[in-house]
């Protein structure tokens, strides 16, 4: 199941540290299978705000994800983008194929008819 690094990214500059973060993230990806579907740009906020930029990473799966951030090829990048860039960092997993919320929410609810 696919996983995701997502990144909201807030208050950055065109830095040259920044510069070569970008020049350098691919070679870091890429032997974990990781591809950007989302890159640094703005988004259409319809609801709340959301100052900044959105970046998406798809992987193969959340251990992929988590190998390569905590990979000592990346870890080297960090700083690079840490020094100009306000950032929050997540990995999530996807959800898999045929996933429907409405068995979530009646999952949800059978638990809490059985708790109360």
């Amino acid at each position: 199941m696919s996983a995701y690094a997502v990144g909201h990214l807030r208050n950055g500059s065109r830095h040259e540290d920044v510069l070569s973060y970008m020049e350098r993230i691919q070679g870091t990806m890429d032997p974990f299978g990781g591809r950007f579907l989302v890159h640094g740009t703005g988004v259409e906020v319809y609801e709340g705000s959301w100052p900044g930029h959105l970046v998406i990473i798809e992987f193969p799966d959340l251990e992929r994800a988590r190998a390569w951030y905590e990979s000592p090829a990346y870890q080297e990048l960090v700083p690079l983008r840490t020094r100009h860039i306000e950032a929050d960092i997540v990995l999530v997993p996807g959800v898999p194929a045929g996933y429907e919320a409405a068995h979530t929410a009646a999952a949800a609810r059978r638990a809490a008819a059985s708790a109360g």
